[in-house]
């Protein structure tokens, strides 16, 4: 599998965030996305997720499923949490992977609860959630629902430590089993086969 830019651009507000970007990435392979606040890291993920309509270029994923579009095969972890305060642990998790369903399954929801350290709180309203509890939330989803693409927003926020750990032995996974990453960070990841994309330079 590989995903590709082609001559993409974004545009928001007028303002033209990024032009002309190219990029490829195969299957075990993570991209890192770097550079400076506002250079355009998030805008690249949200086009890429279908969020923001492309203003010119292509992307293309060979080797995909023909039947749906990039965005339909893709992860889009941002900086919020989508989840639905007065609906449990459990109930969120059941309500996106519902959602997000056009793959087979990876996991069941308690089986993935329990893979981010949420089990025990599969009941609790996810209002309760601290921050770093809701990422790990959200984080699930990529272990329940088996997309080939996962677009990280600086996945370790508010996460601790352990909480840390246990992401990068996600992604590590997801990566040998051939899936794909692209990473907006501005801390190293540490994992192999990362490549890096540095926005906003001339």
């Amino acid at each position: 599998m590989r995903l590709s830019a082609v001559d993409l651009a974004c545009r928001r507000g007028g303002r033209d965030v990024f032009e002309a970007l190219r990029f490829s990435l195969s299957s075990g392979e993570i991209l890192a996305v770097t550079g400076r606040n506002g250079a355009g890291k998030s805008s690249l993920l949200r086009t890429i997720a279908g969020l923001i309509r492309i203003a010119k270029g292509e992307l293309v994923l060979e080797d995909g499923d023909p039947e749906l579009t990039v965005a339909e095969q893709a992860h889009y972890l941002g900086h919020l949490d989508a989840l639905k305060p007065s609906l449990s642990v459990s109930e969120n998790l059941q309500f996106w992977t519902a959602f997000l369903a056009s793959g087979p399954p990876r996991l069941p929801v308690g089986e993935a609860l329990s893979a981010v350290g949420l089990g025990e709180l599969a009941d609790l309203p996810a209002a309760y959630l601290s921050a770093g509890q809701r990422r790990r939330l959200s984080i699930a989803r990529l272990l329940a629902v088996q997309r080939p693409v996962w677009l990280l927003d600086e996945p370790t926020s508010t996460l601790d430590h352990t909480a840390q750990g246990r992401l990068m032995e996600f992604m590590r996974a997801h990566l040998a089993g051939g899936g794909l990453i692209i990473a907006a960070t501005h801390a190293p990841l540490g994992l192999d086969a990362t490549r890096e994309l540095r926005l906003g330079e001339k």
